[in-house]
């Protein structure tokens, strides 16, 4: 089933506008509250295999998308669509964070960004090479996970003190025992085998104060993706994402030893909750000199990560002016040293 929004005004299509948060008519204007929105087209009962083609109500074309495509716009007509059969059942999404940046801002941001790399070429600086950018939300598994630790350690304090004309070194051993019992709640773990993980991590960290509940109106006049990993074969990512703060963590309760040795150490991390759900990714693909550079913005903080280019000339600048301050301060001390400040 191919969902379109159309304006009950004058019949023109709909989009989410991420500046009011509402559906928005690309002709008149009038807007609509999605939490009061009609959810009454989706409710029917969907088969399970996968149809790639379908046929876009709006003006009859065919639309041929890629399983993992959930929502999209016809490639003829621009209308923006929900295949809702690939946001049923398993597949529907719990939650959402909507789009609260719009193209415009998004592109302003971006400019901005490349504007403020100091060893980027002055031509990627310009920032106006923007072949495309792309509101995409990704999906995602959000975990609750429970850690439960314990920790054998022997840890030494030691104290030296002179007495008459001998110096002495006290060491003091003690046993140490921890039994922890550790909370992560949200901890995000990107569903899309298009995606790059490191750059979605990178995003980090998404306002989960701001999810909602999840609805079709939100995805409309934007991309978006259902998950292609299960939250079981993403588990064993989340338990590495939290497993440095776990190390941290017991760290900060062995403080005030000189040393801490671990006899034994048990952590037994298992998954509470995972929720899958929806969050909003500006994809933005940016020419310079011939070659196509990928980055992603956070579609609610604006947050953009990416690597640009780097301009050998200004890299030698760079460390050429730390090496003629050296050189400056050097020749100070030398000066110093000379004139009888010694």
């Amino acid at each position: 089933m191919i969902l379109h929004y159309k304006c009950p005004s004058c019949g023109s299509d709909m989009s989410f506008d991420a500046d009011s948060g509402k559906l928005s008519c690309q002709s008149c204007g009038k807007q609509e509250n999605i939490e009061e929105h009609s959810e009454k087209l989706i409710t029917a009962t969907f088969a399970e295999d996968e149809v790639k083609e379908y046929h876009c109500d709006n003006c009859g074309a065919d639309l041929i998308t890629e399983a993992e495509t959930s929502a999209t716009s016809c490639s003829f007509c621009g209308a923006g669509v929900v295949i809702a059969d690939r946001l049923s059942g398993n597949l529907a999404p719990a939650k959402v964070i909507p789009f609260t940046i719009s193209k415009e801002e998004a592109t302003k941001a971006f400019q901005k960004w490349c504007r403020n790399g100091l060893l980027t070429p002055k031509g990627f600086m310009n920032a106006d090479r923007i072949k495309s950018i792309t509101g995409m939300y990704v999906p995602f598994w959000l975990f609750d996970l429970n850690s439960k630790v314990q920790v054998d350690a022997i840890c030494t304090k030691v104290r030296t003190y002179s007495s008459g004309e001998y110096i002495y070194t006290e060491t003091k051993y003690y046993d140490a025992f921890r039994d922890l019992n550790l909370d992560y709640v949200k901890i995000p773990v990107d569903a899309s085998e298009k995606m790059n993980d490191a750059l979605m991590d990178k995003l980090e960290p998404y306002p989960y104060d701001q999810l909602k509940e999840f609805k079709t109106p939100y995805l409309v006049g934007y991309i978006a993706e259902k998950y292609n990993y299960t939250d079981k074969e993403l588990l064993p990512r989340a338990k590495d994402k939290i497993s440095d703060y776990i190390e941290s963590y017991i760290r900060s309760t062995l403080t005030g030893y000189h040393s801490v040795n671990y006899k034994n150490k048990k952590i037994d991390t298992r998954s509470v909750t995972s929720k899958y759900v929806l969050l909003p990714v500006w994809m933005v693909s940016y020419d310079y000199k011939q070659s196509e550079h990928t980055f992603a913005m956070n579609g609610q903080t604006g947050k953009v990560v990416g690597k640009p280019p780097i301009s050998g000339g200004k890299v030698a600048m760079w460390f050429g002016g730390i090496a003629a301050g050296s050189l400056l301060a050097l020749k100070t001390v030398s000066f110093m040293m000379g004139g009888g400040f010694w």
